[in-house]
């Protein structure tokens, strides 16, 4: 008899602990290695075989069939750590389930930690913006990532590439967001760099890079994307944000002509305490395809961000939230 009531009382204690929730999986903030596996067939690009990245998962990630992807391109001397401190995005990611994506620039590759933005290699599409693009690919593939829901957000010289990107491999990206950056193709050299993010593009470095715009047919696909820049930057002069949304409005023009023109809305001024900011949407079809955010008395920094690390100010707005009430509403065209 008492064999019995052990087995009995046994099974009514397994039954219990089965039924009881499983604790969600902790969030996972995960470095790697990503090696090019086509270095050989690129090498004449010139591209960095081995890229170094962080990728964060938040809690319960394993359990869900598939999450959106913020891909993040920090600035010069940033690296994933630092970025992800100063915008906070690993915080919003795990509120709004999502993952986060941060490739990591080597010094060996730039000494400065800058994507090389202005690199032909990269200008054409391949070289570190081919390796980004198949980190970004690789990842999709390997984590619960909805490929319809890949975002890419720059900042500085990350803010470039990112432009770069959304043009060169655009298909792969529902929205993008550009912080303190420099359109597309304008710089072909550091100093031709140096000189755009100072003074702006000139007339001839325009005209080139829409020729070249026009070139990248295999990749065309529009993505809808914010630009935002402190009106008060001395890095990054702030008339390039003017031309990146003039650059993107006419290549969205020219892809999807039947669609008709952008329509720019009546610019706004909003102040909720902090650095007041001008907004400027542009909408094609009723649907907000562009925004331009210019705040006031911002210099080069991350607004919103956290004020104890460099390029980053803590005075509101927020531009992570900024970004992320933009890009979010965005899908991709499945296929």
């Amino acid at each position: 008899m008492l064999p019995l009531l052990r087995r009995w009382f046994k099974k009514k204690i397994v039954a219990k602990l089965t039924a009881l929730p499983r604790p969600r999986a902790r969030s996972r903030f995960v470095a790697g290695r990503f090696k090019e596996p086509l270095a050989e067939t690129l090498a004449k690009h010139g591209p960095r075989p081995v890229l170094g990245y962080r990728l964060y998962l938040p809690s319960g990630s394993l359990r869900r069939r598939s999450l959106p992807l913020i891909v993040m391109l920090h600035g010069c001397r940033q690296d994933p750590l630092s970025f992800a401190e100063g915008t906070r995005m690993n915080q919003w990611a795990e509120d709004g389930r999502y993952a986060v994506l941060y490739p990591e620039q080597s010094p060996r590759a730039n000494s400065m930690r800058c994507w090389n933005w202005f690199e032909a290699a990269s200008i054409a599409g391949h070289g570190e913006a081919a390796l980004i693009a198949r980190l970004i690919g690789r990842t999709t593939r390997r984590r619960r990532i909805d490929p319809r829901r890949v975002y890419l957000v720059g900042m500085s010289a990350g803010g470039a590439m990112a432009c770069l990107l959304a043009v060169r491999h655009s298909r792969l990206f529902a929205a993008c967001a550009i912080h303190s950056g420099v359109m597309y193709g304008v710089a072909s050299s550091p100093m031709q760099a140096v000189s755009v993010m100072q003074s702006g593009p000139s007339p001839a470095s325009i005209d080139k890079a829409r020729r070249l715009l026009h070139e990248a047919g295999e990749s065309q696909a529009t993505v809808p994307t914010l630009v935002i820049h402190g009106d008060r930057d001395t890095t990054v002069n702030p008339v390039n944000a003017d031309q990146i949304i003039v650059q993107l409005k006419e290549r969205m023009e020219f892809i999807d002509a039947s669609a008709g023109a952008l329509l720019a809305s009546g610019e706004q001024l909003i102040d909720r305490g902090g650095h007041a900011y001008r907004q400027q949407d542009y909408t094609q079809q009723g649907r907000s395809v562009l925004r331009k955010i210019l705040v006031q008395g911002l210099g080069h920094a991350w607004s919103g961000g956290d004020g104890r690390h460099q390029f980053n100010d803590a005075d509101s707005p927020d531009a992570t939230q900024l970004i992320l009430d933009f890009v979010m509403p965005h899908q991709r065209e499945a296929g």
